[in-house]
């Protein structure tokens, strides 16, 4: 998630979305967006730029193994903006896949 974190802060979405697997589903308040191309292109119309990207923090309160290839991860974010500062919390599904950890599930709220 560090590495997320640096992505975001450097204006780089793809970056960003390194972390997630092919078949992720991302819910949120507005719905809920499966596959790694479709949930890209919302955080692209979310985020057009650096400024609206602002700075990024994760704060992970939980870790939970379930099983050698599946971990459950809690926790908040906030994102710090010029104009604003957004929060909330999450809860990721990981999966381990060949060329490592991804999110299979994301519901950020």
């Amino acid at each position: 998630m560090a590495e997320q974190e640096a992505a975001w802060d450097r204006g780089d979405i793809p970056g960003f979305m390194e972390g997630y697997a092919d078949s992720v589903c991302f819910t949120s308040k507005r719905g809920m967006t499966c596959g790694k191309a479709d949930v890209t292109a919302n955080y692209l119309r979310s985020y057009p730029d650096p400024e609206a990207m602002g700075d990024l923090t994760f704060g992970i309160q939980e870790v939970v193994m379930a099983g050698d290839a599946h971990a459950w991860v809690t926790g908040t974010w906030e994102l710090v903006r010029t104009q604003d500062t957004l929060g909330g919390g999450f809860s990721l599904l990981w999966q381990r896949e060949d060329e490592g950890w991804r999110i299979i599930r994301d519901h950020t709220y």
